[in-house]
């Protein structure tokens, strides 16, 4: 499952590691937790910037995903080396289904995401045969983009002792348009041609999304009633602050704004004000905004209560307000 890292070979941008690994059906809420004590592990390590946990969504996609962001591929591959990480991952492997697939990915944008759904593909190329590789890649690469919601594609080659395949990451605006890539008649006689030159292949799709708030906090495809409560969260005590002390003494008292445009200031400045406030209250629940299906009952329990209690705190505060 994992091999011993090459000196880190410098890059100019930002870098993913994407692990995708299968878990034994019965070991999915083990493997939460497991993932939880890993993330947490990571998170202070130096160099790392986000991190994305995307649990299985069959029948589209079987594996557990676990995107990495980090600042170099030096960090990246430090992480990947780490004695701290070894001795996690080797407690993982009763639960897991044959080996995972770990690439590490240069980004060319920092903070760009993936899009809607993506394929992860890994071919080996046999030795001497690179080239004939990389010509037959430019006319994939045309195919492709000719399909219906084409968004690019990322090529990585190789990094000894990290990763032996060539990989692209393949992305679709949507499943449909994706499976009908896959699919295709096209992609399967250029896969025909590509067994003179290839001794192994493989394909794993991800669904990706990353919300824009929520994103900092590498929780990404957190359950939707747990964002708006967090959201409710960071924004009640910006709403009745705005209106206590700039809304009320100022708009609609000193200067005599009508309640509707009082009513849109106030609004506007909320949104602007929860760009920063909600990344920030996201992160401090950071472990309990898990991906749905991999949160645990205790846990999601645990986030309600402290939640609520917060709302109460908030309303017997600014009860006191006169």
């Amino acid at each position: 499952m994992v091999s011993s890292p090459p000196k880190p070979r410098a890059t100019g941008n930002p870098v993913t590691i994407i692990t995708q690994t299968r878990v034994l059906p019965d070991r999915n809420d083990d493997f939460a937790e497991w993932q939880q004590r890993i993330s947490d592990a990571v998170a202070g390590f130096p160099g790392f910037l986000d991190h994305q946990v995307i649990p299985p969504n069959p029948p589209t996609q079987l594996d557990w995903v676990i995107l990495q962001k980090f600042a170099t591929s030096q960090t990246a591959q430090a992480w990947l080396r780490s004695p701290e990480r070894l001795r996690l991952i080797e407690t993982a492997q009763p639960m897991l289904v044959g080996h995972d697939d770990i690439h590490i990915i240069e980004d060319e944008q920092t903070g760009k995401p993936p899009d809607a759904v993506s394929a992860v593909i890994s071919m080996r190329i046999m030795p001497g045969k690179e080239e004939a590789y990389r010509d037959w890649g430019q006319r994939i690469a045309a195919a492709q983009a000719q399909y219906p919601g084409f968004q690019g594609f990322k090529l990585n080659p190789p990094i000894p002792g990290v990763q032996e395949d060539w990989v692209t990451v393949l992305q679709f605006d949507n499943e449909a348009h994706l499976n009908a890539w896959m699919t295709s008649p096209e992609r399967q006689k250029l896969l025909e041609e590509a067994n003179a030159f290839t001794s192994e292949s493989h394909v794993r799709t991800v669904r990706t999304g990353f919300d824009q708030w929520f994103r900092v906090a590498g929780a990404a495809q957190a359950p939707i009633w747990k964002m708006n409560m967090l959201t409710l969260l960071a924004l009640y005590p910006v709403v009745f602050l705005f209106g206590y002390f700039v809304q009320d003494p100022l708009l609609t008292g000193r200067w005599g704004w009508p309640f509707f445009l009082a009513l849109f200031a106030g609004n506007l400045s909320g949104v602007v004000i929860l760009n920063w406030v909600a990344p920030w209250v996201s992160g401090r629940f950071h472990w309990w905004t898990q991906p749905a299906g991999s949160e645990t009952r205790q846990r999601t329990l645990l986030g309600l209560v402290i939640v609520v209690a917060l709302y109460a705190l908030f309303l017997l505060l600014f009860s006191r307000f006169p």
